[in-house]
C-alpha cells in the first residue's frame, strides 16, 4: 500500500510538474504571437497560446486544459495585457471553447480520426461562442457602439475566429506527435499504447495539414490587409 501511495505520488507530482512547464511555454508562445505585427481591427490578434493548450488537454484531458489557460491568461492580464478582466475573460472563454472541447473529444475517441474530429469541432464551437461574446463584451472592453460590433460580426469577427482557430488547429495537428515523443523520450509521459498509422497515410496527412496551414495563413493576411 504504501508503495502504491508513493507511486501515485510522484505521478501527480510529475503532472504538475509537466503542467507548470506547458504554461510557461503557453505564455511564452503567447507573448511571442503579440509580437507579430499582424492584427484585424488593431485588437484581434493570431495568438497561437490555444496550440500548447490543445496539446496539454489531448495529454491530461480537458479541465487540465481549462486549468492552464486560466493560468496563462491570469499572467497575461498582469503583465501585458491592457483589456482588464474582460480580456481576462474573452481569452479563457476562446482558448477554452477550442481546446477543451478538442480536448474532451479526443479523450473519448483516442484516434486520428478523433483528433481531426475533435479539432475541426472545437474550432467551429470557438467561433460561435467568439460571436456571441464578441457582440456582448466588445462593445464594452473596446468602448465601441454595439451597433458598430453587430456590423463586424459577419465580415470581420467570422473570418477571424475560423482563420485563427484553422491556424491552431493545424499546428496541434502537426505539433502534438514531435511534442509528445520528446516528452516520451524524456520520461515525463508513459508511453502510448497505441498502434500508429502507416508511414504513406501519416506523410499524406501531414502533406495536407502543411497546406491547410498555408491556407490559413495567408486568409489570416489577407484579412489584416497585409497582402
Amino acid at each position: 500500500m504504501e508503495k502504491q501511495a508513493n507511486n501515485k505520488t510522484r505521478i501527480e507530482t510529475r503532472t504538475l510538474v509537466m503542467l507548470a512547464l506547458l504554461a510557461a511555454l503557453a505564455y511564452v508562445v503567447m507573448f511571442l504571437s503579440k509580437q507579430i505585427p499582424v492584427n484585424v481591427l488593431g485588437f484581434l490578434n493570431f495568438d497561437l497560446k490555444d496550440v500548447i493548450v490543445c496539446i496539454t488537454g489531448f495529454l491530461f484531458g480537458p479541465l487540465a486544459a481549462a486549468g492552464v489557460s486560466l493560468v496563462v491568461s491570469v499572467i497575461e492580464m498582469i503583465t501585458i495585457s491592457s483589456t482588464g478582466l474582460w480580456g481576462l475573460l474573452m481569452n479563457v472563454l476562446s482558448t477554452c471553447a477550442f481546446a477543451c472541447t478538442a480536448a474532451w473529444f479526443y479523450q473519448r475517441h483516442r484516434t486520428l480520426k478523433g483528433a481531426i474530429l475533435g479539432l475541426v469541432i472545437g474550432v467551429l464551437l470557438m467561433t460561435v461562442v467568439m460571436l456571441l461574446w464578441n457582440y456582448l463584451i466588445t462593445p464594452i472592453y473596446m468602448k465601441m457602439p454595439r451597433a458598430a460590433v453587430a456590423g463586424l460580426l459577419i465580415p470581420t469577427f467570422l473570418p477571424f475566429n475560423l482563420i485563427k482557430g484553422g491556424i491552431n488547429a493545424t499546428l496541434t495537428f502537426l505539433l502534438y506527435k514531435p511534442v509528445v515523443t520528446a516528452l516520451r523520450k524524456a520520461g515525463l509521459v508513459p508511453p502510448s499504447s497505441g498502434s500508429g498509422q502507416s508511414g504513406r497515410k501519416k506523410l499524406g496527412i501531414v502533406i495536407v495539414a502543411f497546406v491547410l496551414l498555408a491556407t490559413f495563413i495567408l486568409l489570416a493576411l489577407v484579412l489584416a490587409k497585409v497582402i
